[in-house]
C-alpha cells in the first residue's frame, strides 16, 4: 500500500517537499513505516528523536497503518 506521509519542520528539509510516498505492505505498523523512510531518508536517523503522528494523534511503534490514514512526521522542536 502506498502512504502519504506529511513532513513538519526539518523534516520538510530532508524529504525535499512538503510529504513524501512510502510504499508499505498491508498491516504494516509504525515500526515498519520509521523503517521504510530511514531507510529512503537516512538523515531521518540523525535526529535525535521525532514522533510519528497517525490521524492526529501520536502513535506508538506497535500501531497499525492503514493505507486511508493521515500520517505525520513531527520533529524535535525547541523554543524559548
Amino acid at each position: 500500500m502506498q502512504i502519504n506521509v506529511l513532513a513538519f519542520g526539518i523534516a520538510k528539509e530532508i524529504f525535499n517537499g512538503s510529504s513524501t510516498v512510502a510504499e508499505l505492505p498491508n498491516d504494516a505498523t509504525v515500526s515498519n513505516l520509521r523503517y521504510a523512510l530511514e531507510h529512503s531518508y537516512p538523515r531521518l536517523k540523525q535526529l535525535s528523536t521525532y514522533m510519528i503522528a497517525v490521524n492526529n494523534e501520536y502513535a506508538l511503534d506497535g500501531d497499525t497503518i492503514h493505507e486511508r490514514d493521515e500520517i505525520a512526521i513531527i520533529p524535535p522542536v525547541s523554543g524559548g
